[in-house]
């Protein structure tokens, strides 16, 4: 069984509530259609759409809730009084989130209509960011058919997204949240190979000592982890590779199933040089870093992108 089907699994019959606050998206509502029929979760969508038995809808703006809601969003703002969240928080894109933070949602779905930087502000004015975490993020999750001739293998790939040019820092964040999200959906331990054109020395470049400084800074503050690098992509993926280049022990060379990009120039490009010429499947972005889920689709999303993100995401919130 797959992670997809395998997640339908998980939440199929539990009743979680999913946030979907596009519902005059007719692929919105023909996901909700599904995920309702299927037993996956009851969708909340917002009153100004379609009508359809067995989901939840709010509207916003005479939502009893929203002021409580704007209350809390102010409190926690330095540029936000209480009006102004509330006029905020008119926005369905923002009240689910509030639902979300305050746990009466378990998962916000959204950007089939709105840009990605308008989910990713909604996200983080509302939900905010895990604790310990500076840099939010996003993953695909890679189904490769035949990896190596060797059948089907599931990976992580991040970010491939949103952070355009990652500091040593911000990949240290990257590569954590990446292990605690592999750690839900993968199969195996998270084994985690910080990507660069250079394995282990190989070149010298300013590019090589951020993903070198990165791999520090993830010691430091995640010891337990399994991590490694700067690797090339075929030291990270394959044994016989890696017992050529690496010379020294290492629990990731050749092993690796979390693949962290030093930039958006070749997350983005490796992630779809995986989907269309291995014939991957390529699930997400899935957004990670926030305090609960958050899930930003791709507005060229098709009903099944919508219900597999929905799936995913909750089956791990």
């Amino acid at each position: 069984m797959d992670i997809l089907e395998r997640s339908k699994q998980q939440i199929k019959g539990t009743g979680k509530r999913v946030a979907l606050p596009e519902s005059s998206d007719e692929r919105i509502l023909t996901a909700a259609r599904r995920l309702i029929d299927e037993d996956l979760a009851i969708p909340v969508l917002s009153a100004d759409g379609e009508r359809i038995k067995g989901a939840e809808y709010i509207d916003p703006v005479t939502d009893p809730r929203r002021a409580g809601y704007a209350e809390s969003l102010a409190a926690g703002s330095k540029k936000l009084d209480a009006a102004g969240a509330g006029a905020l928080l008119e926005d369905p894109l923002y009240f689910t989130g509030m639902m979300v933070r305050e746990g009466e949602a378990d998962a916000l779905i959204a950007g089939a209509a709105a840009p990605t930087a308008d989910v990713l502000r909604a996200g983080l004015r509302t939900v905010g960011l895990a604790e310990g975490i500076r840099r939010m993020s996003s993953y695909f999750l890679m189904e490769v058919p035949n990896f190596l001739g060797e059948g089907p293998a599931s990976f992580i790939f991040a970010d491939c997204a949103v952070n355009i040019d990652p500091t040593a820092d911000d990949l240290a964040d990257i590569a954590i949240a990446s292990a605690a999200s592999a750690a839900k959906l993968l199969d195996e331990e998270p084994c985690i190979a910080l990507l660069s054109f250079s394995t282990m020395g190989s070149a010298q470049h300013e590019l090589i000592d951020k993903v070198t400084a990165a791999l520090a800074i993830i010691k430091e503050r995640a010891p337990d982890l399994v991590v490694d690098g700067e690797f090339q992509a075929d030291t990270a993926l394959v044994p016989r590779v890696a017992a050529t280049k690496v010379k020294r022990d290492s629990a990731v060379a050749g092993r690796a199933n979390v693949l962290i990009f030093p930039d958006l120039n070749s997350g983005n490009i490796g992630y779809k040089l995986t989907q269309y010429m291995a014939g991957a499947q390529a699930i997400g972005p899935h957004l990670q870093g926030f305090a609960k889920p958050v899930c930003d689709l791709s507005r060229g999303a098709s009903v099944d992108d919508i219900v597999a993100a929905t799936s995913i995401t909750l089956a791990n919130c």
